[in-house]
């Protein structure tokens, strides 16, 4: 397993993924399946180029497993958090620590950019196996945002957690 950041050259395969996960589990992402199928590549290129956003990749025999990508915060009063998004593994790359080790990758990035110190993201509630990775590596819950999400006619809760950066667990 090899986990790096992704470039642009990494868009297909990025957006390969991020539409089969927006395609699996829509109750886990904001975005849904109709509007990114409609993005070009060269959307999921810009999006890798950014400087400012920080996708991460985990790699077995060159197939992307997973994705996550962290989110600094730019604005003056607010340096100090960034927020971790898009978090995926294909199926058959989960409990082999693909996960873990993404949200290792993501943390490490946070703490190498200075001055953050909170990383936050958001769970759907009913989603036991990711809350129980994310509090294996220290984040805590601090609410719920009840009926956060709807998809359709559902709604869905989605559980808010933070990690402290100075009580990470890696």
């Amino acid at each position: 397993m090899t986990i790096r950041r992704l470039t642009p050259a990494d868009a297909s395969a990025y957006r390969e993924i991020r539409l089969e996960a927006l395609q699996a589990h829509p109750e886990a992402f904001s975005s849904s399946y109709e509007e990114e199928v409609e993005r070009s590549l060269a959307f999921f290129e810009e999006r890798l180029r950014s400087e400012q956003v920080y996708t991460f990749g985990s790699f077995a025999e060159d197939q992307l497993q997973g994705t996550v990508t962290l989110l600094p915060e730019s604005k003056s009063k607010i340096k100090h958090k960034a927020h971790l998004v898009a978090m995926f593994v294909r199926p058959a790359a989960r409990r082999s620590g693909v996960g873990r080790g993404l949200l290792s990758a993501a943390i490490s990035q946070a703490r190498a950019l200075g001055g953050i110190e909170r990383v936050y993201l958001g769970v759907t509630a009913t989603n036991v196996p990711a809350r129980r990775l994310y509090e294996a590596l220290g984040f805590q819950s601090y609410g719920l945002d009840k009926r956060g999400m709807k998809i359709g006619d559902r709604y869905l809760d989605e559980e808010l957690m933070v990690l402290e950066l100075d009580r990470v667990l890696e």
